[in-house]
């Protein structure tokens, strides 16, 4: 698959090292990390970036469930699922994301399991949660095949897994290469971009799979200049007023509801 599924591109260790130093979305804020400050911001701007989330993710309808997040960062999606009701528990390749995300809940004062593992092997039994969701992780591991039966592995029989991922064939691939500005992460030991085709392959071992394309332009408050300025007071209007049928399936995240 072109520009998609690579095996041996990094190891384990290198993918683990680069996440220890970053944290996505921390540009945002100007408080200090781990502060309730620092963390509400995380979720006004995470959410508002991907403002389709609380839509297609079941948050609010999860009481008494069983949800693994793979890859949680600082927690900011799995402290959703804890205030629903679900009994969570978040994995990260990274220590500094565990500590992040032990802090948040904490100040929230919500229940929740944290440990540092890797998602290619994760250090659960068969048929152990409802819900896995991995949102943002399979682009960045070493080996998404494995990343993705695991978690149909550690997944119950009628259970949902959830799975992101960055659209190769999208309209904020295409911009980037155009106006030469860079996509967040470029410089991670791993970076993958699948057509709607190569996920859906991916994930072929499931037997149902809905996709679904979404993040499509808002405006930016990361990027000034005047790129910024023409993506902001241009391309953002433009793209939002051409009909959805047109341009739905080049959105540049790529959901999977498995």
């Amino acid at each position: 698959m072109a520009d998609s599924i690579v095996s041996g591109v990094a190891t384990t260790e290198e993918v683990r090292s680069y996440w220890e130093q970053h944290i996505h979305d921390l540009a945002i804020t100007t408080h200090p990390v781990g502060s309730r400050a620092f963390f509400e911001d995380l979720d006004q701007y995470h959410f508002e970036k991907l403002h389709h989330l609380p839509r297609l993710v079941p948050f609010e309808l999860v009481a008494s469930k069983t949800v693994l997040e793979v890859g949680c960062g600082a927690g900011v999606d799995l402290a959703r699922f804890a205030r629903g009701g679900a009994r969570v528990t978040g994995v990260d390749l990274a220590q500094s994301a565990i500590d992040l995300a032990r802090t948040n809940f904490a100040q929230q004062g919500l229940p929740g399991n944290f440990r540092v593992a890797d998602g290619e092997h994760l250090p659960f039994s068969h048929d152990s949660f409802d819900i896995v969701y991995a949102h943002g992780v399979v682009q960045y591991t070493a080996n998404p095949e494995r990343l993705v039966q695991e978690c149909r592995r550690v997944l119950k029989p009628g259970g949902q897994a959830i799975f992101q991922v960055y659209n190769r064939v999208s309209w904020l691939n295409l911009l980037s290469k155009v106006m030469k500005v860079g996509l967040e992460h470029e410089d991670a030991p791993v970076l993958k971009k699948l057509s709607i085709g190569e996920f859906r392959r991916l994930l072929s071992g499931f037997r149902d799979v809905r996709i679904v394309p979404e993040r499509f332009t808002v405006k930016s408050g990361l990027h000034g200049g005047w790129k910024g300025a023409i993506y902001n007071g241009v391309f953002v209007g433009t793209f939002n007023a051409l009909p959805r049928s047109l341009v739905e399936r080049f959105g540049w995240h790529l959901l999977a509801f498995c």
